[in-house]
């Protein structure tokens, strides 16, 4: 099965900044509303085009319209996106709705269709705005009923109902942001690989189901930038969920990233890259790790897998447990860590006598930069699982 991702990525990309912060005013110029609109996505990187502008400031079209984040040399086409009651705010616009057309486009032999992506209380930044919120293209909310890829007469992957919710930032309070997918279904039936397909046959996940949250917040002054939850179910098998916090996530430092984005761009094919490799180390330097966790919550997945393997194997599922919990010892002796093997080693025996959830968690003392941690992975990775303060723990234990 072969799906064109280079065309999904762009319109997953292109409807994420067609949702991203905006700010209150009233148009009377539609054309003014449309080249504002056009500078602020300049601003974050994206070259944003139209054929035509219609309409008035109660329902303005922008006809025609494609969009190439930075580093895409094929715009890709969105087709018309319709803006509702846009009024004068604060030197920018503040935009009730906006709503882009049901999308369809075939390629490579699947077919990808969306239906209307909506976003609800955007606002344009006015020009020259140096507050690093006031200056960012904003929303309250938006949503997409469905989203589908097919291959022949088969849905390989579907999303039902997504959304997502920000509150702004005030009162010195961070933005905060919630979201997900009602469900999601894939059709793993399409898998084309012969050892890969003997496992989904065996597992009996040849057609999965689940569905996604996920809720955070970030400070753009500070940049302190917090993944609380992102959660992904499926349905008889577990939840995969991963949080994360950094800082240093400023908006001069996404503006650098942009920049050097765009540079990197139209650097021709072939070009000495290794400039823009320090830059991006200096970038680095900017950031700082706080915290992270991957956390797998299970509901029926290990046994099958412990089951699957044993048949394989012509042995009983307990004996590859005993097995797997033999060999964790000897493959953490690498990193010269006794307390995480200690650690580890036991979660893992916990975990499958019972399984019920397994947790890293990565939590340093102290925030560490980045740049120390790509320092540490190079010179002496044994000692990173260290400096990370990373734990493993088992079932609550």
């Amino acid at each position: 099965m072969t799906i064109h991702r280079s065309t999904l990525r762009k319109f997953a990309y292109s409807a994420l900044l067609l949702a991203l912060p905006l700010n209150p005013a009233f148009a009377a110029d539609t054309k003014a509303v449309a080249e504002r609109l056009k500078a602020s996505f300049e601003n974050q990187g994206v070259t944003l085009a139209w054929t035509g502008v219609s309409g008035d400031t109660s329902s303005m079209v922008l006809e025609g319209v494609t969009v190439a984040p930075a580093g895409d040399k094929e715009p890709l086409k969105i087709g018309n996106v319709t803006f509702k009651n846009v009024t004068d705010a604060n030197g920018g616009y503040l935009v009730d709705t906006v709503s882009t057309e049901a999308f369809t486009q075939e390629k490579d032999g699947a077919k990808f269709e969306m239906s209307p992506f909506v976003i609800n209380g955007m606002t344009i930044p006015g020009e020259g705005n140096t507050d690093p919120v006031a200056s960012l293209l904003m929303y309250k909310s938006a949503q997409l009923d469905s989203l589908s890829v097919k291959v022949g007469d088969k849905t390989a992957f579907s999303v039902a109902n997504a959304n997502v919710d920000i509150v702004p930032p005030a009162d010195g309070k961070a933005l905060s942001f919630t979201g997900g997918a009602e469900k999601f279904t894939g059709d793993l039936s399409l898998v084309q690989d012969a050892d890969s397909k003997a496992m989904i046959d065996g597992l009996g996940y040849q057609n999965i189901s689940g569905k996604l949250d996920m809720a955070g917040s970030w400070e753009p002054k500070d940049g302190k930038m917090d993944l609380s939850k992102y959660d992904i179910t499926v349905d008889n098998a577990g939840t995969l969920g991963m949080a994360f916090s950094l800082g240093g996530y400023t908006t001069d430092f996404i503006k650098s990233l942009q920049q050097l984005q765009k540079k990197m761009a139209a650097s021709p094919e072939g070009a000495d890259k290794s400039a823009e490799g320090m830059a991006v180390l200096g970038l680095m330097q900017q950031l700082t790790f706080n915290s992270a966790s991957i956390r797998f919550a299970d509901n029926s997945l290990t046994n099958k897998v412990l089951e699957f393997v044993a048949k394989k194997q012509n042995m009983q599922p307990k004996d590859i447990a005993n097995q797997a919990k033999a060999i964790v010892p000897f493959g953490m002796a690498q990193i010269n860590n006794p307390e995480l093997t200690a650690q580890v080693t036991k979660a893992v025996s916990d975990y499958l006598d019972n399984p019920q959830n397994l947790v890293i968690t990565a939590k340093p003392a102290s925030p560490v930069p980045f740049a120390l941690i790509a320092a540490g992975a190079m010179a002496s990775p044994a000692d990173l699982t260290k400096t990370l303060g990373v734990t493993v723990t088992a079932n609550g234990n």
